[in-house]
């Protein structure tokens, strides 16, 4: 599937960057003709223009980096058609409204009409722009659409339940216009055994094993997306069931009741399509990911330049206070579930975990003298900065932690794993509270304030975290 999303993309992207070019295009030659009364026959040596010329190599960039902001580069097969088509509008109509004060205000010239110039280039540029992308844009999600009808495109699908509520929503799926969108390549059970009133039909697909084999059926049969269609009395299974899917690039959808449906939860377009609660994998917004990733970047860079005389002293600092690496690094588990080695100042001796993984504690003799001091000021975390700036890591997010110890927080805390939704971070919420973390029951209690941190993520809360991390260093109360 992922060929046909990246071949889809590729084509919107396309048609966007071609109907910005076209479209300023004839916004140009309608200026010309129509505003400033060039007869219709004049050279294209006028087309040599600095302003069409520069309108040209910056405006489809423009446009591009517009349509990302406002989340419109996603899976092609998965959009809606009127959403799409709303989102078009609103999004031109920013987009328009600055390219107008950039780049045209000041090259129109008063004419007979007046201030009417004013209003009939920036209609123009809106007008040419929208039916144009609203052309591309609409034949290219029609054609995704008869893909998926035909049978051409689907996603791998997990169906989880085992009674007629599962069997009842297959049946009801089958009669609707998007049966094709779904591949099912099986279903899994509550129990053992389905219940006694499910109902044969269901058993075309094979039994792929119980819930508590979720996570080795994801692996192996590469879901795309899953759907769970448990009984209302299910709920703390469907809770324990979102805590095992929460972290992977899996589209979630889950069968509501009447209850769900009468407070809102169902947001849906599809007049024909089956009533389902989606949970998407993606937390945040496109357009506030790119922001809070420009600002990682551009933070870090700016960290590793001006404090560079910093990290020198503290490397030689760290090859005086004992034999070894100057650096560590340890493999932690990153966002979606992906590994990636973390970078620090060594601040222990050698081979302090001989005996296994352990965690550091307040008067730990494990670490150096020099190493209690960046431990205490939190020094050992600046190498992170470059985990930061080649996408590892965030300025700020929860805290990463070891693969074993993750299965440990998870034995009693299983919605750990929805931290895995977001980068993770150099400091945290949980970090300003709690400071390095001594055994598991403190992991977890810092673990609150960190799944705090995902549900009301902003940037405005990303600075008070810095501001407050800032405090702790200059105070020394790091652990």
């Amino acid at each position: 599937m992922s060929k046909y999303f990246s071949r889809g993309l590729f084509y919107y992207v396309a048609a966007d960057y071609l109907a910005a070019l076209l479209s300023w295009v004839l916004f140009f030659l309608y200026r010309k003709i129509y505003l400033e009364f060039y007869p219709f026959h004049f050279t294209w040596a006028e087309l040599s223009n600095s302003n069409f010329l520069y309108g040209v190599l910056t405006v489809p960039p423009f446009w591009i980096l517009t349509h990302a902001l406002f989340d419109s580069y996603r899976n092609i097969y998965r959009m809606s058609r009127l959403t799409e088509f709303f989102r078009t509008i609103s999004t031109l109509l920013i987009g328009s409204v600055i390219i107008f004060f950039i780049l045209v205000l000041n090259d129109i010239h008063y004419y007979a009409e007046g201030y009417k110039s004013y209003y009939y280039s920036f209609f123009a540029l809106f007008g040419f722009h929208f039916i144009i992308l609203s052309l591309f844009r609409l034949s290219i999600l029609q054609f995704a659409k008869n893909q998926i009808k035909k049978g051409k495109i689907s996603f791998r699908t997990l169906l989880i339940g085992s009674s007629t509520y599962a069997t009842n929503f297959h049946e009801a799926l089958q009669k609707t216009n998007v049966s094709n969108y779904y591949n099912f390549i099986g279903f899994a059970t509550v129990f053992e055994k389905p219940k006694s009133n499910f109902k044969k039909n269901l058993t075309e697909f094979p039994h792929l094993g119980q819930i508590d084999q979720l996570e080795s059926i994801l692996d192996s049969y590469d879901v795309e997306e899953v759907i769970l269609a448990l009984e209302p009395t299910e709920t703390d299974v469907t809770q324990n069931l979102l805590n095992t899917l929460a972290g992977r690039d899996i589209l979630i959808k889950v069968i509501p009741d009447l209850y769900e449906i009468l407070l809102g939860k169902v947001k849906m377009n599809n007049v024909y399509g089956e009533v389902l609660i989606e949970i998407s994998p993606q937390y945040m917004p496109v357009w506030f990911s790119i922001i809070k990733r420009l600002m990682d970047i551009f933070c870090s860079i700016c960290f590793l330049t001006i404090f560079s005389p910093l990290y020198l002293f503290i490397s030689i600092k760290v090859w005086l206070s004992s034999k070894g690496p100057i650096f560590y690094k340890q493999e932690r588990i990153g966002h979606l579930g992906k590994p990636f080695l973390i970078l620090k100042f060594r601040s222990m001796y050698l081979d302090s975990e001989k005996t296994g993984p352990q965690l550091s504690t307040d008067n730990d003799d494990r670490c150096t003298p020099w190493g209690k001091i960046m431990r205490k000021y939190r020094l050992d975390e600046l190498p992170q900065f470059w985990n930061v700036l080649i996408g590892d890591m965030s300025l700020v997010g929860p805290r990463p932690e070891r693969k074993f110890y993750l299965d440990q927080i998870a034995q009693k805390a299983p919605h750990v794993r929805h931290l895995l939704k977001v980068r993770p971070g150099i400091t945290s919420w949980g970090q300003v509270k709690f400071g390095y973390a001594s055994d598991v029951d403190e992991m977890i209690q810092r673990l609150k304030y960190d799944i705090l941190y995902i549900e009301n993520i902003s940037l405005g809360l990303d600075i008070k975290i810095l501001f407050y991390t800032v405090v702790v260093i200059l105070q020394g109360r790091g652990k």
